[in-house]
């Protein structure tokens, strides 16, 4: 009796977990007003996962495009895309079969692997306590299903308040690469530490602050239930669920490349800070004003490093500085396996986008505000097998390092 109750226990939980079988991920090229059109009319008469860009909104001529197209609707989209006439290829051929490349969560954490929200926890406690006074932690607030923030400081201890950098990933739940970083700019940190010159130098005059996970609720439904999900996991006054996050901050807020609607992957919230996650980490930001000079949010995929602003084509008072501080920190990251990053302003770079952290960062006065957008430029998208991830970490990790660098050398 108890083993058949183990195994109903089983069965269903696998039938809360989304399956992806047989789902395709298209690249449209839409060259003409008439693309753009179609692909707007097609996401209005059928559900496609918008990748890149974020949302049909932002759907432009001359930008690729990258769908996910669940297996029900294969055959119609190929028949649209026939009638079209717009060039397309496929990018993925059984999405699920993408998804199982990445392989299992670790029975242990491990810096080569995607790990669990769960075991990402535990390691943040083990790197705390074996690294005492170089490492510490603080619980920032907890997330709308109550799970916590914790954010890692690593710098050596000083008694009185140190310039830091601020570093968060996670923002959007599927983009894994990207908390997989945070976690081995950690371990480096932390395994370089006198040693290294540079790292020993940084963490000597300055402290760096890492949220290793932003959506945390979200991040934890990815590995649970939907592999592809990628907002916050607020209840909204409709059936709908969360907001996105990077939509969220009071920078331009809800004004361009945003949605009002609570269904839409990139809702923008009711009101700026609408997301406990969002108000937590602003208000961590806005207490340490005086002390952060730079900010960093990790995302994927595009590879790209870009700076504000987002939320309008007005180039930032910085513009130049922040270019070429961006130039010289992709050129760092190429030199390792040539992997090519393009560097810019957002919304002139890659789309618009209001209510972004990074322009309410810097914003706020933080001068040093960059986002990455991690491998790859969509053979694998936010599938990026677990084959790549020493790679992409090792490489950004030298992008990380000339930016800090750089702002240490600028504090005053």
């Amino acid at each position: 009796m108890k083993a058949l109750l183990f195994f109903g226990l089983v069965a269903i939980a696998l039938a809360d977990v989304t399956r992806f079988e047989g789902e395709k991920v298209f690249r449209l090229k839409p060259v003409l007003d008439e693309h753009v059109t179609f692909i707007k009319d097609m996401a209005k008469d059928i559900t496609v996962d918008f990748w890149s860009p974020e949302s049909p909104e932002l759907v432009a001529t001359n930008i690729d495009v990258d769908i996910r197209v669940p297996a029900m609707y294969l055959d119609i989209v190929y028949t649209r895309l026939q009638q079209s006439e717009m060039e397309y290829k496929v990018l993925i051929e059984d999405v699920q079969a993408a998804i199982d490349e990445s392989g299992p969560a670790p029975r242990a954490h491990s810096y080569i692997k995607y790990n669990t929200l769960a075991d990402i926890q535990t390691w943040i406690d083990t790197v705390v306590s074996a690294n005492a006074g170089l490492v510490s932690k603080q619980v920032i607030g907890n997330s709308y299903e109550g799970r916590p923030m914790t954010v890692i400081k690593i710098g050596k201890a000083s008694s009185s308040a140190k310039p830091a950098i601020f570093m968060d990933c996670g923002i959007h739940a599927r983009e894994w690469i990207s908390p997989a970083f945070c976690q081995w700019f950690v371990k480096e940190a932390v395994e370089t530490y006198g040693s290294d010159s540079a790292m020993t130098s940084l963490l000597d005059q300055m402290d760096v602050y890492v949220l290793p996970v932003f959506n945390v609720d979200g991040y934890d439904y990815t590995h649970k239930s939907d592999r592809m999900w990628r907002k916050t996991r607020s209840k909204n006054s409709g059936s709908c669920v969360g907001t996105d996050p990077n939509r969220n901050f009071n920078a331009g807020w809800c004004t361009i490349g945003a949605s009002s609607n609570p269904c839409s992957d990139t809702y923008c919230g009711s009101v700026p800070e609408s997301e406990i996650e969002v108000k937590n980490v602003a208000n961590f930001i806005r207490n340490k004003k005086s002390v952060i000079k730079a900010y960093l949010t990790i995302h994927s995929y595009s590879q790209l490093l870009l700076f504000p602003y987002s939320y309008t084509y007005d180039l930032a008072p910085d513009h130049t500085e922040l270019l070429q501080l961006a130039e010289g920190a992709s050129a760092a990251l190429r030199s390792l396996h040539n992997t090519r990053y393009t560097s810019g302003p957002g919304a002139a770079t890659i789309y618009p986008a209001a209510g972004g952290s990074d322009d309410w960062a810097y914003d706020l006065g933080v001068k040093y505000s960059f986002t990455f957008e991690l491998r790859d430029t969509g053979r694998y998208g936010f599938l990026l097998p677990t084959t790549q991830i020493q790679p992409t970490c090792e490489e950004t990790m030298l992008a990380v390092k000339y930016i800090a660098a750089y702002v240490q050398k600028n504090l005053y």
